[in-house]
């Protein structure tokens, strides 16, 4: 290669352009999101939640851009699909792997139906999302393999646990994930020593069990976040982690008590698929 006789400024214009470059991605980034999450599609009750679910920080976090592919797992009532959604609408695509369509668990029946109802209902936001399932340990399939450029799940991993099938959730994502995607993972954060039957009766899960996990699957943890930190939160209700709102599961009791805690105390983490 020829280099210019000033290769010292040529360098440097080098690095300023990728510089720029960089900055038009994460201004992009940040226009995208922001209409997102000051859109009509939200409902005042999950707005209100922010404050401890912090949505701009964590999808800043889990580096989602409005191009990318996206899969969210367990989407639930889709408290972060009207996020994701409108975000990824125009120039990406989400699949929303929800609960399984054949099944007789009434929780999963009733949320997935009414996720359903939400989708038809505003077909401007929500048309383009693509409703998968995912069954941990099935053979359902939450996006074609290595298509992903992100994978992010919400409190769930201790859901996983009950069936002894939290290894086959993350090589579920790590398969559906392209080389160099990202997998993002928020979970409630048990104290450190926590054991495996402490955690699926809490609710809670220790940061190190889910390290484990993940890196067994074949994914490097690339950077953790206290973003979704709460210091009030102990972890050692008798109701566990659903003693706290918005479960609130003692109802009056010492109702006060738990509001002024808030929701509880999360890990937020970023793992990465290697390239090769």
């Amino acid at each position: 290669m020829r280099y210019p006789k000033n290769i010292a400024l040529w360098l440097a214009g080098v690095a300023c352009a990728a510089t720029f470059a960089g900055a038009v991605n994460a201004d992009t980034q940040h226009k995208a999101l922001d209409s997102a999450l000051k859109g009509d599609q939200r409902t005042p009750a999950n707005v209100a939640r922010d404050k401890y679910r912090h949505p701009a920080e964590t999808l800043t976090f889990f580096q989602i851009e409005p191009n990318m592919t996206v899969v969210e797992i367990w989407p639930g009532g889709g408290w972060y699909t009207e996020i994701l959604a409108p975000m990824l609408k125009d120039e990406g695509t989400l699949y929303a792997a929800h609960f399984p369509k054949a099944t007789e668990v009434g929780y999963y029946k009733n949320s997935r139906a009414k996720f359903e109802e939400m989708l038809a209902a505003d077909k401007d936001t929500y048309g383009a999302v693509k409703l998968t399932e995912f069954v941990p340990g099935g053979d359902s399939e939450i996006a074609p393999a290595g298509s992903a450029d992100v994978v992010v799940t919400f409190r769930n991993v201790h859901n996983w646990m009950g069936g002894n099938n939290e290894q086959a959730a993350f090589k579920a994502f790590y398969d559906a994930l392209k080389p160099g995607g990202v997998l993002g993972v928020v979970e409630h954060r048990a104290k450190p020593g926590t054991t495996r039957e402490g955690m699926g009766k809490s609710g809670y899960v220790t940061q190190e069990y889910v390290i484990e996990l993940a890196k067994n699957a074949g994914f490097v943890l690339e950077e953790s976040s206290e973003i979704n930190a709460n210091p009030k939160d102990s972890a050692d209700y008798a109701k566990g982690v659903w003693t706290l709102p918005p479960s609130l599961r003692l109802g009056d009791e010492d109702k006060d008590k738990y509001l002024a805690i808030g929701e509880s105390d999360r890990m937020t983490l970023r793992f990465r698929k290697p390239k090769s």
